[in-house]
């Protein structure tokens, strides 16, 4: 079965209520922290205060006397009965040699480098307790130089012996020399310098995790708030603690959202797990607000510099990038992936650039660890190649629109300079349809009406695209990966016709539940209250790979599609047996299958019964029941792709930003669930937003203290922030999966940061300003007006 065909079943494209949410409106889902076990424990980790420190001498007996205490735990006591946490990408620097690696202890040993570092953990009876008892170790610090900000970690104090200049890597793609001869022969050349700004993620559910281990058969169990449970476990059994892999569960229940920060293995899920055995109990941990603010892996963090090469007409004809990406105080799982294969990969966005050159160097800094944050790379890939277009149209006197259209890719399949070849697309369509939506032609008459009023109003756009479902596996391990990226999708069917699905991919908001009982139901034909989905523990579902990157429906949902095939394939043997035909004269359609050239028709759930009740069954042809496994892994990425375009409205005396109307059109391929999608989008966007005008991390540059430590100094968007949504989509199916799907979960938050902040510009170009980093707070804003006034 083909996307084509696949697209025009029932079920498909109709927004079904979501499965799920009946438990989570009701009070009824189970998260982490909702779990108690019996003889269980808590646990609470004493963490650093200061940046940059060696650890003198730790003092745990006061607080090992106080009540209710069961034992503390310290580095020394884990040396040597474990590894340190792995990094999953190994990254090759440009001179030949591998990327620096430096140990990651479990539990801080001889040295802290980032606030928040964990360097105690203290079991005991009652939360209280541990509590009490944490603040109670006494550690001896000396403290020692930190550096905070990547443009200051070359020549400051190392972090590790491993890095002593604190540089991770360099690495490079593209022809240099090529790149800077095209460079030297231009009519024009645009360039511009930016930060994309750190953010920390904040999920409903922080994060939580319960160690156990019965002693009855050797098994260890950890409920844990993550995404991908299968490599959670083998990353924990093969790489730290040396057990048998089949000897470790790891159960992620209902998950309270992700975005990334969820997808790593963290040092208390190892901590908790080890120490279960130690201690013969179950121990449960959930972190506060605070801690998550400090140790969740934090996100973006990039300084670049990058110019444009163009004819006198504007076509881009070179690019050329350099980026310095922190890294924070250790290697996270994904995090060198993420400002080279994902980043440096997307930096052809929707545009015919004949030649790219792109070099990043990594460095270690004393702050949190930065990994996967929602987009993952193609957020900051998108910002920066946006911004630059935008000021490629104003220094030529272009429009946005125009400089872009100019430059759109027109005929697929197509390969970019930057290793990708993306299968297809129309992305004039999808401008085509974003100016429509934005109602572009009156933008000139609500300016002026803004002007009238003493403000300033202004136009951004962003043609953003990007690289969904990593793959394949084998390039991906050619490229640095220590996993294959393939996904995995069990199809149970019932005696009386039901489904069970088992997916490696895992569902912490996304829908699953539904959109993947919609593809089962639309091929099977049968209702979608027929079809439960089960993900989330090891112990129950096959080998995946989790949710991560936007992959669940296109490599997940194509596993589900390739195990179908199966399904079909036997079912329609028992078919022919039934109707006394061959099996080539079989079809089978909209939950019946006909003999060709005849009337006569079986139900898929007779079908169904016979394979488990085969009285009349050819058992010495076929096995009875009707369940099948398959693999997918995907031969290409997905390419979603779009343009958003952002007006806003600035008053120049205050610095007040204001986003009067936001328009959004994408190009997902097939739509499953059009709700579903809606909700994603509108979600991304809400991110995307957020870090665009009002997020951001921040440390002291002399101390390494974090100092938007909380939702008191580290503004999220609310409702009030932000105008009604105008969405819209356009459909080139993907041609290299059945489903014809491309991700949607993070265009939202990879498209529209560019957008606003070119229409911030746009509104302040005739001031003069024509540079500004993210957040576009009040005062950021104010100060550029004062400083070009200056």
């Amino acid at each position: 079965m083909g996307a084509s065909d696949f697209a025009n079943l029932p079920h498909i494209g109709e927004s079904v209520r979501r499965k799920e949410d009946y438990r989570f409106i009701t009070g009824a889902g189970q998260y982490t922290d909702d779990i108690n076990l019996p003889n269980q424990r808590y646990a609470v980790f004493v963490r650093s205060p200061y940046a940059h420190a060696t650890i003198n001498s730790i003092d745990t007996a006061a607080a090992s006397a106080m009540p209710g205490v069961v034992h503390i735990f310290t580095g020394k006591d884990l040396e040597g009965k474990m590894g340190g946490l792995p990094c999953g990408w190994l990254i090759t620097s440009t001179d030949g040699q591998p990327m620096k690696e430096p140990p990651h202890p479990v539990l801080a040993l001889g040295k802290v480098r980032y606030v928040g570092d964990q360097v105690a953990m203290v079991v005991a009876d009652t939360l209280e307790q541990a509590r009490n008892a944490a603040e109670a170790v006494e550690v001896d610090y000396g403290v020692l130089p930190a550096v905070v900000d990547v443009v200051d970690a070359k020549g400051a104090t190392a972090l590790h012996d491993a890095a002593p200049d604190n540089h991770c890597y360099k690495w490079a793609l593209g022809d240099k020399a090529a790149v800077d001869a095209v460079f030297a022969s231009a009519a024009h050349v645009t360039k511009i310098s930016l930060t994309n700004n750190r953010l920390i993620p904040n999920a409903m559910e922080p994060r939580a995790a319960i160690g156990s281990f019965s002693r009855a058969n050797d098994e260890y169990t950890l409920y844990v708030s993550n995404q991908n449970p299968h490599v959670e476990r083998l990353l924990m059994t093969a790489f730290v603690l040396g057990l048998p892999e089949h000897k470790v569960r790891v159960i992620a229940p209902d998950v309270g959202g992700g975005f990334g920060s969820k997808i790593f293995l963290y040092a208390e899920d190892v901590a908790l797990t080890w120490a279960a055995k130690q201690l013969n109990c179950a121990i449960k941990w959930t972190a506060d607000r605070s801690e998550s603010f400090l140790t969740d892996a934090h996100g973006r963090d990039h300084a670049s510099t990058a110019e444009m090469a163009m004819d006198k007409d504007g076509k881009f004809l070179a690019m050329r990038v350099h980026t310095d990406a922190n890294l924070g105080a250790y290697l996270s799982t994904f995090s060198t992936a993420v400002p080279t294969i994902l980043y440096a990969t997307l930096l052809a966005g929707q545009y015919t650039t004949p030649m790219i050159h792109v070099e990043v160097d990594a460095w270690f800094t004393n702050t949190a660890p930065v990994d996967a944050y929602r987009g993952a790379g193609r957020p900051e890939a998108t910002y920066l190649l946006e911004r630059l277009v935008s000021r490629c149209a104003w220094d030529l006197g272009l429009g946005q629109d125009t400089i872009r259209e100019r430059n759109f890719i027109k005929n697929f399949p197509y390969q970019t300079p930057v290793a990708l070849q993306y299968d297809v697309g129309d992305y004039q369509a999808a401008m085509d349809k974003a100016r429509d939506l934005a109602d572009v032609a009156g933008f000139a008459a609500r300016r002026a009406a803004s002007e009238a009023k003493g403000l300033r109003r202004g136009l951004g756009y962003s043609s953003y695209i990007e690289a969904c479902g990593i793959a394949p596996s084998n390039i991906a391990g050619a490229l640095g990966a220590r996993a294959g990226l393939f996904e995995c999708g069990e199809i149970r069917v019932h005696p009386t016709g039901s489904v069970t699905v088992f997916t490696g991919s895992h569902s912490h908001g996304q829908g699953h539940e539904t959109t993947f009982a919609q593809v089962v139901a639309a091929r099977l034909g049968i209702p979608v209250e027929n079809v439960d989905v089960v993900h989330g523990d090891t112990g129950r579902v096959p080998f995946g790979m989790g949710t991560y990157g936007s992959r669940s429906i296109s490599v997940g949902g194509a596993a589900i599609m390739k195990a179908l095939d199966k399904i079909e394939s036997k079912a329609k043997k028992i078919a022919a047996h039934l109707m006394e035909a061959g099996d080539a004269d079989i079809e089978f359609k909209n939950g019946e299958f006909t003999v060709k050239g005849t009337d006569k028709k079986i139900p898929f759930g007779q079908v169904a019964l016979t394979a488990y009740v085969p009285h009349n069954y050819p058992l010495d042809k076929l096995e009875p029941g009707l369940n099948e496994t398959a693999f997918y892994d995907p031969v290409n990425f997905t390419f979603p792709a779009g343009t958003y375009i952002c007006e806003v409205e600035v008053d120049p005396q205050t610095g007040v930003v204001r986003i009067d109307r936001f328009s959004a059109v994408d190009d997902f391929g097939t739509i499953i669930n059009p709700m579903i999608v809606e909700g994603q989008v509108h979600g991304g966007l809400v991110q995307g937003i957020g870090q665009a005008m009002m997020e951001n991390c921040v440390y002291d540059k002399e101390s390494g203290q974090l100092l938007t430590g909380s939702m008191m100094d580290y503004a999220l968007p609310r409702a009030d922030d932000l105008p009604q949504f105008k969405l819209g989509t356009v459909c080139t199916p993907c041609t290299h999966n059945p489903l014809g799907t491309k991700g949607c979960g993070e265009a939202g938050a990879i498209g529209s940061p560019p957008a606003v902040i070119n229409a911030v510009l746009d509104a302040l170009h005739p001031l003069g300003v024509t540079e500004l980093d993210m957040p576009a707070s009040p005062s950021r804003v104010w100060e550029a007006i004062r400083a070009q006034a200056r």
